[in-house]
């Protein structure tokens, strides 16, 4: 007896592999399905020390929030969308919400990649992502070559060239994102 398969379509694929590998991040980038493992504790504390920075930095009197793991739908293809390691949106950004866990690229100020096992995708794929969804501010944590990154304010779907950022400085965020805050490049990188 014949049986007849479905074949997945990029969406279904993710969906199964998110139930089949919890506490892994799933994303689809430029019609590309890929996996991250779960962050280390360096990863983990570095998302830590720098909500505590937009804590003091007034993000909720400037009527702003700060989120983890929140996915972003992506413009650039149908079934496209990431999930930042943390993002800086606005207040009121549940309403702007698209499909599943993701939402609108228009509220989303600022999102930051700590990077891991796959840092390609944040340094190279990522950068054309957000900048074609229109973000205002990208910051990367490189910590393979040991710089944060930061692009900011993309034009024609692109972001001019980064600044970057070595041990000993700090990075402050751009006034796109709303609210003022200086981070130190060490903790991004070490946690």
């Amino acid at each position: 007896m014949a049986v007849l398969q479905h074949e997945l379509t990029l969406g279904e694929a993710a969906d199964q592999l998110s139930r089949a590998l919890p506490g892994h991040r799933v994303e689809i980038l430029q019609g590309r399905l890929t996996v991250t493992p779960p962050p280390d504790g360096s990863h983990a504390l570095s998302l830590t020390k720098l909500g505590r920075a937009f804590d003091q930095g007034g993000i909720v009197e400037a009527g702003y929030e700060y989120v983890q793991g929140v996915g972003l739908w992506l413009p650039s293809l149908p079934e496209d969308f990431a999930i930042p390691d943390f993002s800086v949106v606005d207040e009121d950004f549940r309403d702007a919400h698209v499909t599943k866990n993701y939402y609108a690229p228009n509220v989303f100020r600022l999102v930051v990649e700590v990077t891991s096992s796959n840092w390609s995708d944040d340094l190279y794929v990522k950068v054309e992502c957000y900048a074609q969804a229109g973000i205002p501010a990208y910051l990367v944590a490189d910590r393979k070559h040991g710089e944060v990154l930061l692009y900011a304010d993309p034009v024609d779907g692109k972001y001019p060239g980064p600044q970057r950022f070595k041990r000993g400085q700090s990075v402050t965020v751009p006034e796109s994102v709303g609210v003022h805050v200086e981070i130190l490049v060490d903790s991004l990188l070490d946690g």
